[in-house]
């Protein structure tokens, strides 16, 4: 039968609808993931077209997933961290929910914290187990939207579960139902969904969805687990790892409507930034991270990297605040004690120091040559150096003009006196063995011995 799509708005074949393809033993796809080996890519040369959705956001699960790997972050902690998001997501919302825990007294106090705020973006959410009495426990709270785990793959419905494929489907099904009863809109975490079988369970099960919420007349949201972060998303990429593949097919297969679908990755394979971009190039309009990128094992998207890569793919901020980013780094290090890696893009303390001598000397002639963007305005961040037996003149000099706002007439130059005699302390030092860069404690000691009119 043909018909004109309401997606691509092209004369179609009405899709094959799939059906749950009951198994005896469980699909592990064991060419692809052998277990005793790294797991393979393997590549069908199907491709997909590009189908960013018109409006696109964030999501966040720093106060579920984030918290989870973390010691319980305390009320103080949440309150801030929730505030410090609205300033950064801005008035239209782009960071557009966070969740939270809600089983425990502190989380509960939190949310109610929160809540008192008033503010319409991030909306609070929450995620709990699939049972009436959480419901209504999310109900009382006056809590809108839950996520709800719905295990995708065979290594959860068989391994964990101990269920079959049917068995599981009705299981999901009458949560859903359950969530409809309560009047809280529920969001169905396709756990392990890059192990999955896509047509055989995945897809069906979304039909089912669909059917369902246009029954109830309330909309059932998709969050498709990159649980492993085993997903690819080079075009090509065979099922079950094709990001590309698993948005573009819940959309096609199972009319999952883009603002319906959320990508939700981790990092195990150093993929997470790139899978959630490409989840949104091909039809998702939801990613979900977690501030710093916090979360189980290596942890899930950072938020920081997709609100940089929102404004890439945007070419606007679209009302967000970007120096907050820096502000929520500061306060997770200076309140919370929590250990930012130096080198982490954007949050890091030396995301933008360079240790290099050539470098340094770039920078004092045009800051542009070796500064990804201007870091002051955009992150109030300063691009700088670390002085050590790599850094030279240039570098020292940089430092020194950058630490007492040296410029004009005011500034030094690497040919500078007190430049040449740091340098010569500096080069004793390693000389000696040292094997640490030099501290800024130790250079402004030097400046006030050799220099005391700069302080």
């Amino acid at each position: 039968m043909l018909e004109l799509s309401k997606q691509t708005h092209l004369l179609e074949r009405d899709p094959y609808r799939y059906r749950l393809q009951e198994v005896q033993e469980p699909e592990l796809f064991r060419e692809i993931y052998p277990y005793t080996d790294v797991p393979r890519v393997v590549f069908n040369h199907r491709r997909v077209d590009l189908a960013m959705p018109e409006e696109i956001w964030i999501t966040d699960t720093s106060f579920r997933d984030g918290q989870q790997s973390q010691s319980p972050y305390k009320v103080e902690h949440m309150v801030e961290l929730y505030k410090l998001m609205h300033r950064l997501g801005g008035e239209k919302g782009i960071i557009r929910q966070t969740e939270f825990f809600i089983y425990s007294e502190n989380d509960r106090k939190a949310i109610e914290k929160c809540m008192e705020l008033g503010y319409r973006f991030p909306e609070i959410t929450t995620w709990i187990r699939a049972n009436k009495k959480d419901f209504e426990l999310a109900r009382s709270m006056g809590i809108k939207e839950t996520g709800i785990l719905v295990s995708c793959s065979d290594y959860h419905i068989f391994k964990k579960l101990k269920m079959t494929r049917s068995q599981a489907l009705e299981h999901y099904l009458s949560v859903v139902a359950e969530a409809f009863d309560a009047g809280v809109i529920p969001r169905c975490h396709f756990e392990d969904i890059t192990r999955a079988d896509f047509y055989g369970f995945v897809v069906p099960f979304a039909n089912a969805l669909m059917d369902m919420s246009k029954e109830a007349g309330i909309p059932v949201k998709i969050r498709v687990c990159d649980t492993l972060g085993l997903g690819i998303p080079y075009p090509g990429v065979a099922l079950p790892r094709s990001v590309p593949g698993i948005i573009n097919g819940l959309r096609h297969y199972a009319g999952v409507p883009s603002e319906q679908l959320e990508w939700h990755g981790h990092n195990d394979f150093y993929k997470a930034v790139v899978n959630a971009g490409t989840a949104w190039l091909y039809g998702a309009s939801a990613v979900n991270c977690s501030l710093l990128g916090i979360g189980e094992r290596t942890g899930n998207v950072p938020l920081e990297a997709m609100v940089m890569e929102y404004i890439s793919l945007r070419g606007s901020h679209d009302g967000m605040d970007t120096t907050a980013i820096t502000d929520i780094a500061r306060y997770f290090e200076e309140k919370m004690g929590y250990q930012i890696p130096p080198m982490t893009p954007f949050v890091g303390r030396d995301f933008n120091q360079t240790r290099a001598g050539i470098h340094a000397d770039g920078l004092m002639k045009d800051e542009e040559i070796y500064n990804i963007f201007d870091t002051k305005t955009i992150l109030n961040r300063s691009a700088g150096v670390v002085v050590n037996n790599t850094s030279g003149l240039a570098g020292i000099a940089y430092w020194i003009n950058n630490r007492y706002n040296l410029t004009g007439e005011r500034a030094v130059s690497k040919q500078s006196e007190l430049v040449k005699k740091i340098k010569e302390w500096v080069d004793q030092q390693y000389q000696n063995g040292r094997e640490t860069v030099i501290s800024n404690d130790e250079l402004e000691a030097l400046i006030k011995e050799y220099a005391p009119d700069l302080i």
